[in-house]
């Protein structure tokens, strides 16, 4: 059904459902899984040493860890797994990497980590959704 599956997080409860949505299919049809984490410069980044920069070394930190936790949880289930951590907008990092590894489907959680309102879908998967041009799954 899929050979490469691009998932998103940023570390919330909606972007683990995501990841074992992702790890299911990428098992089952024996999929490369792609996982990638963005920090959204558009929020954290400000002068070299400044306070944005020690924000965004350690959200990237951060990131780097949610994306070892999906690597050990495919790794458990031989599933193939490559991480990517990148700064940039959100919405056009994820566009842009599916486009780079030619993802059959993209795997997004319905709301991220920053979103305040339970009933709306959130913005990343909403711009993602409207401009992949690709399949994309919303858990």
């Amino acid at each position: 059904m899929y050979d490469t599956i691009l998932v998103g997080t940023d570390g919330s409860s909606n972007a683990n459902r995501a990841i074992v949505h992702a790890l299911e299919q990428a098992e089952q049809s024996d999929a490369d899984l792609h996982g990638i984490f963005v920090v959204d410069t558009s929020r954290f980044d400000d002068p070299a040493l400044g306070t944005g920069e020690l924000t965004t070394n350690a959200i990237e930190e951060q990131g780097q860890g949610y994306l070892e936790d999906i690597r050990n949880r495919a790794e458990d289930l031989g599933v193939e797994f490559v991480g990517r951590c990148c700064h940039g907008r959100p919405h056009e990092e994820i566009v842009s990497y599916a486009d780079e590894i030619d993802a059959d489907v993209i795997v997004l959680g319905y709301q991220g980590r920053s979103h305040t309102k339970t009933d709306t879908i959130g913005s990343v998967t909403d711009r993602v959704v409207r401009t992949a041009g690709r399949p994309t799954f919303v858990v």
